[in-house]
């Protein structure tokens, strides 16, 4: 069972209240809330493609640009020293110290299995 779903490029997340006996979530990664729920899990994609559309009319109404997720830039809060090291690493390998932070990324483990 998957905790997200998807629809028009945002991701939503599933959770479910024992005590209300409701399934909800929120659609991640943006500022905006944009939430929803349902008694069982088709009305729970109903209500989440319901409010993604809604936002994107009312984003389109208002004359604004809808938020996006995931753009591919976040910040990263490390000690200075460790900055030190890697941006010097970095320039004697003749790459950024985005390209290299983005390497180390992708080659972590947990990432290959889909755990993350």
């Amino acid at each position: 069972m998957s905790s997200t779903m998807r629809y028009k490029g945002y991701i939503g997340s599933v959770e479910f209240s024992e005590s209300d006996g409701v399934f909800y979530g929120k659609v991640l990664g943006i500022h905006s809330l944009i939430s929803y729920e349902g008694e069982n899990a088709a009305d729970l994609v109903a209500d989440f493609h319901g409010a993604v559309d809604e936002y994107l009319a009312m984003c389109q109404e208002d004359g604004v640009a809808p938020e996006t997720a995931y753009k591919g830039s976040f910040n990263v809060r490390i000690t200075p020293q460790l900055h030190e090291k890697l941006a010097i690493y970095a320039q004697d390998q003749g790459i950024s110290l985005n390209r290299l932070v983005e390497a180390a990324l992708q080659a972590y483990k947990p990432l290959e299995g889909g755990v993350c």
